[in-house]
């Protein structure tokens, strides 16, 4: 019986492409400025000045003595800073700021926590008709707000929640009770928007907690939450302007001066015979610019959350 001797077979020489450099892609550093992104630029930044027009104006014109309001030029020529001291003496302009602040804050608590509860209903927990009734909630978003105006305020009065005098700390909060206490229902559009957020963080992280014996509302309370921030800030910024600007809410429920809101105070700078033009631009100037610094401190928040939502369905 013979054996065969294995053949050995010599190793092959290295070729000079196994010690070749890996070819690496060129990526230009983050924030360079390129030559075709001029055009990008110029473009957004005419954008940016245009939209500033109209509140440089109206603070320019804030700015002029009460009989160059309606100058040509839009410098004043003399600088009347008296318009905005004499605001706070035409009416009380600083208890309206507060009425304001109190109606905006309490109707973002509000409208965030039930809105992201409700959210977070349709987007993780599994019932029968969860489909049929979110499109029934999304389909309260196409009714106009007219339409339920009256049967609202005749819900309120029912209730006999508007002219109530209950007062903490001197004001009579009762009558703010219907500016903000339906958020307590949240917002259809406020649902969606937290729905799509919440869609994109991974079901592993609901299952490995369920696991764990966490229940819902501390799945909810203790990983969702801190999940969807940049949504919450959204959702907080656009209802805190629509508060803040709303005239025609505060106008149906509000029949004592000392409860206007700013934007509803703004009006009585306007009598039968003759406007306050110099003031009503003042007082317009003191109502935009807390919305501005709230936006600039919120707008990393408010930019993400507006950015990523709805990419998920």
């Amino acid at each position: 019986m013979s054996v065969t001797a294995p053949t050995m077979t010599a190793p092959s020489a290295p070729t000079t492409e196994a010690f070749a450099p890996a070819r690496t892609r060129q990526t230009e550093p983050a924030g360079k400025f390129r030559n075709s992104d001029l055009p990008v630029y110029v473009a957004l930044t005419t954008l940016a000045i245009i939209f500033c027009l109209p509140f440089f104006w109206l603070t320019m014109t804030s700015l002029k003595p009460p009989a160059e309001v309606f100058s040509d030029s839009w410098l004043p020529s003399e600088w009347h800073v008296k318009n905005y001291t004499d605001v706070f003496k035409a009416g009380p302009v600083g208890r309206w700021l507060l009425n304001s602040v109190i109606v905006a804050v309490l109707g973002v608590a509000t409208v965030v926590l039930s809105s992201a509860l409700t959210a977070y209903g349709f987007a993780r927990l599994r019932f029968k008709g969860r489909t049929q009734l979110f499109a029934l909630v999304m389909a309260t978003y196409m009714i106009p707000g007219a339409v339920t105006m009256v049967p609202t305020f005749l819900v309120w009065d029912k209730l006999n929640l508007i002219n109530a005098r209950v007062g903490i700390g001197g004001w009579d909060t009762s009558l703010f009770l219907p500016l903000w206490a339906g958020n307590l229902f949240g917002s259809a559009f406020y649902i969606f928007m937290l729905r799509q957020f919440l869609l994109q963080i991974p079901q592993d992280l609901v299952d490995a907690a369920r696991i764990d014996g966490a229940s819902y509302m501390r799945i909810f309370w203790s990983i969702m939450l801190p999940l969807i921030k940049p949504a919450m800030a959204a959702v907080a910024v656009f209802e805190f302007q629509a508060k803040w600007n709303d005239f025609m809410v505060p106008l149906i429920y509000l029949n004592k001066p000392a409860m206007y809101t700013m934007s509803l105070g703004l009006a009585s700078f306007k009598d039968e015979f003759e406007t306050q033009w110099a003031l009503w631009m003042a007082a317009s100037v003191i109502l935009t610019i807390p919305m501005i610094v709230l936006f600039f401190l919120a707008q990393r928040f408010f930019i993400e959350g507006v950015a990523t939502t709805g990419l998920k369905g």
